[in-house]
């Protein structure tokens, strides 16, 4: 994977700018990553949604099924599935009107990012947004 899609300058706005961040694979379970990922974004006053076939309410924040189904609009969507399922986030991201997808450590899938770029939007992966937010001290 090369550097286009760690780009610090894209990170530094997605984690200070960005508003509204749509968590795909986002359930109620408080052991999982993108639990904790999106109750720490949710601290620092980004609004969260969760994203998760049981469109469970996560985090006092309503579900949804699917991201066609969220009303409003996403600055960035988290990838919290394995690498094999990504792709078809990125293109829902895409389809949805998404600005960015993020892809967490671990979730690698450089053709569906290369969609996104494609598509105009901001592309993050193989990153986390905490470890990034502490990095720069809270963006």
């Amino acid at each position: 994977m090369d550097d286009r899609f760690a780009d610090e300058d894209v990170i530094k706005r997605l984690l200070g700018e960005s508003q509204t961040w749509a968590f795909v694979g986002l359930g109620d379970d408080p052991r999982r990553t993108a639990y904790d990922q999106a109750r720490l974004l949710q601290s620092r006053g980004k609004r969260i949604i969760p994203v998760h076939p049981a469109a469970a309410t996560v985090l006092g924040e309503p579900g949804y099924a699917s991201l066609a189904e969220v009303p409003v609009k996403v600055d960035v969507v988290g990838v919290y599935r394995r690498s094999e399922y990504a792709g078809q986030a990125v293109d829902e991201a895409i389809a949805a009107g998404a600005g960015a997808v993020w892809l967490p450590l671990g979730v690698i899938d450089e053709a569906a990012a290369q969609r996104a770029l494609d598509a105009g939007l901001d592309v993050v992966m193989d990153r986390c947004p905490g470890v990034e937010w502490a990095l720069r001290r809270g963006v």
